[in-house]
């Protein structure tokens, strides 16, 4: 990290879980995790890491973590993907739910959720978007009625990802049937193995089955799974919503690997001199990315938080995702075209799948557009 000095003990944490990663990340790529039995492959996978104690290394041991410091889950970061491990298939538990519950959970809720979530025996997929409320959360439908002991949730929540292949799903619902925009919503964790449930798989572009509409009719939720005070739902939601534009579920990690990647590919391409530029800007894009990921954890561990800078930090690796991937696909020319199998095919249509992937970048996680609406009144402070 160029000027950057870590301790000794940062030193030996990174040398341990390379050493670890190097002897136990899969020789062959495992299917992909949008499929069901790459899903499985994948959650085979967590549950090694986790049986090893490298799952969640910034958590309480208590859960299943180490409990390292955020400088050293950065540092296992950097490794994982230097180490060409397997994607996160309990991301959406880990880095998004995790960090909620962690805020706004009781002790018990915690005590009954983290250690499953961290050893990939309950999967947990994110529900926020319905067919009228994607980026437009507030907007939200789906409704939930006190009843003795919860409350009975009816709606639809429509491209939650390996909502097919999950157990639960986290989400807001309006608690108050008077209540209008960001009031009167309260954010539930919802069981998919009840009756009033039905799971309709959608497919991305290259095929897979990455998301489900999840159809709920008069769906329990016990008083345990609500999340925060009742009503109360769009704070904890902006607090997950805040790991997921900012630190947890885009580590530097993985576009420095990208970084690296695009430079070796040039090489091998002959090092075209009228891409050299733009093979530098992926390059110090990534370390621009990852150097003020380490400002971040730097006031984090201060006791600042993350707040509406995290739109500025969710623009930026989405945009950046996309402008890599396009200039992996202008190195490939025509053989970028070639996937799986087939003669010439370049690490079996990675680049590809990958550019495809990416193109979601600007609209999961809160549309570009409504990041640029967030930043331009709340950093900015621009009238309407």
């Amino acid at each position: 990290m160029g000027t950057m000095r870590f301790t000794a003990d940062e030193e030996r944490f990174r040398a341990d879980c390379r050493a670890w990663l190097e002897a136990n990340v899969p020789r062959e790529p495992l299917r992909s995790h949008n499929t069901r039995e790459g899903f499985a492959q994948h959650v085979a996978w967590e549950q090694q890491l986790f049986a090893a104690g490298w799952a969640v290394v910034s958590w309480p041991e208590a859960y299943g973590g180490r409990e390292a410091s955020l400088v050293e889950w950065l540092i296992f970061e950097e490794e994982y993907y230097r180490a060409g491990a397997p994607a996160r298939v309990t991301q959406n538990g880990i880095f998004l739910l995790a960090p909620t519950l962690f805020e706004f959970g009781t002790a018990e809720q915690q005590e009954r959720i983290l250690r499953p979530m961290a050893a990939a025996s309950c999967l947990w997929a994110q529900a926020w978007s319905e067919p009228n409320a994607g980026s437009d959360l507030a907007n939200v439908r789906s409704k939930a009625r006190r009843v003795d002991g919860g409350w009975r949730v009816t709606g639809q929540k429509t491209w939650c990802s390996r909502g097919s292949f999950s157990d639960g799903i986290y989400g807001l619902f309006r608690t108050d049937p008077e209540s209008a925009r960001h009031r009167g919503l309260t954010y539930c964790l919802v069981m998919l193995d009840q009756p009033g449930v039905t799971l309709r798989g959608v497919d991305d572009l290259g095929g897979d089955e990455a998301f489900a509409e999840v159809f709920l009719d008069d769906v329990f939720v016990p008083d345990a799974d609500i999340i925060g005070a009742v009503n109360g739902g769009w704070k904890v939601a902006m607090a997950t919503t805040s790991s997921e534009r900012g630190l947890s579920l885009r580590s530097p990690g993985r576009y420095l690997d990208t970084a690296a990647r695009i430079r070796r590919l040039w090489a091998e391409r002959g090092a075209p001199a009228h891409l050299r530029d733009r093979v530098l800007r992926c390059w110090t894009d990534a370390e621009a990315y990852a150097l003020h990921t380490w400002q971040t954890v730097a006031k984090m561990r201060d006791g600042h938080g993350i707040g509406a800078d995290s739109s500025f930090n969710k623009i930026f690796w989405s945009e950046m995702d996309i402008a890599t991937h396009e200039l992996a696909l202008e190195l490939l020319g025509q053989q970028a075209e070639l996937v799986g199998d087939a003669p010439d095919a370049v690490a079996g249509g990675r680049w590809l799948h990958d550019y495809l992937f990416s193109l979601a970048g600007p609209i999961y996680a809160g549309t570009n557009e409504i990041q640029r609406n967030i930043l331009a009144r709340r950093v900015l402070e621009l009238p309407r």
